[in-house]
C-alpha cells in the first residue's frame, strides 16, 4: 500500500512513499546458521506466530530484506503490514506513527536510528503499547542488542525484548554463492556456481556489494543479451 507499499487490503494511508523491492520475499532467503530465525519470521508472517520479535546484527546480514519479506508475505495473506525505516523517516515528526498499531504486523528497522532521540523513542514506547493492546505484532530490527543500542530510555529497551530475541549470524562464502545464484533466478537470469565463486573472490564479501554486483550484471545482460559467463562478467564490471 503507502508506507511500504504492502499494507494491502487496509484502509490506512501513511505519506511515506516508502517502497519494498520486488526481490524481497521470503522465498529468497537462504537460512544457513539462522534457520530458527528464518522459521520465526515465516510463522510471523503467516500469523502462526503472533508476538514480538527483535533481530539485530551488524549491517550486510540482510535485516532489512527480512523485513520487507515479512511485510509482503504478510500483505499477500490478505492481512495489514507496514515496513518502516526508521533511518528515513527520524526527521519527520513522529505523528507518522499513528494509526500503525491498526496493522496486524509491523516491520521496524534500523531502530539504532532513533537512539538517543528522546521524543522518538517515547513515541515508540507508546507505539509498542499500543500495538499490545490492539493485537498488531511488531518485527522490529537494530544493529545492536536493544540494551547496547544506547537509548536513553530503558522502557524502551525492554519492550523491544518483550517476545524473542534474536542474533543474526553471517553466511559462508558457500551460502553467499547460493544467495546470489537464488536471487539471480528470482530475476530471471542464470548464474552458474563459478560466476557467483568468481564474485566472492574478486569483490566485497558482503551481501549489500554482492546484490549491488547482481543488480548491475542483470542490466548489463539484458542490455547485451548475453549469459553470465565469467569473461562477460570482467567486462561489463570494467566497463563501470
Amino acid at each position: 500500500m503507502t508506507a511500504s507499499a504492502a499494507a494491502m487490503h487496509a484502509p490506512l494511508q501513511l505519506p511515506l512513499g516508502i517502497q519494498l523491492r520486488e526481490t524481497a520475499t521470503l522465498d529468497s532467503l537462504i537460512a544457513g546458521d539462522n534457520a530458527q530465525i528464518l522459521a520465526a519470521i515465516t510463522a510471523l508472517a503467516h500469523g502462526e506466530q503472533p508476538i514480538n520479535l527483535y533481530l539485530w546484527g551488524p549491517q550486510g546480514l540482510g535485516k532489512s530484506h527480512m523485513l520487507q519479506a515479512v511485510s509482503r508475505c504478510v500483505a499477500r495473506t490478505g492481512r495489514r503490514s507496514a515496513y518502516l525505516p526508521l533511518v528515513d523517516i527520524r526527521d519527520q515528526p513522529t505523528s507518522v506513527l499513528q494509526g500503525l498499531a491498526e496493522l496486524d504486523v509491523l516491520c521496524l528497522d534500523d531502530v539504532q536510528a532513533i537512539a538517543g532521540e528522546r521524543h522518538w523513542e517515547e513515541a515508540l514506547v507508546g507505539l509498542f503499547d499500543q500495538c499490545r493492546f490492539a493485537g498488531c505484532s511488531i518485527l522490529a530490527a537494530a544493529n545492536k542488542q536493544a540494551y547496547d543500542l544506547g537509548l536513553s530510555l530503558k522502557d524502551l529497551s525492554s519492550r523491544l525484548s518483550w517476545g524473542a530475541v534474536y542474533g543474526l549470524r553471517d553466511l559462508s562464502d558457500t551460502q553467499k554463492c547460493e544467495v546470489l545464484c537464488k536471487r539471480a533466478t528470482l530475476r530471471g537470469l542464470h548464474m552458474p556456481k563459478d560466476v557467483a565463486e568468481f564474485l566472492l573472490r574478486r569483490f566485497s564479501r558482503d551481501l549489500p556489494t554482492l546484490l549491488t554486483l547482481l543488480d548491475r550484471l542483470d542490466h548489463a545482460s539484458l542490455a547485451a543479451q548475453r549469459r553470465l559467463t565469467i569473461p562477460f562478467v570482467k567486462q561489463a564490471l570494467a566497463r563501470e
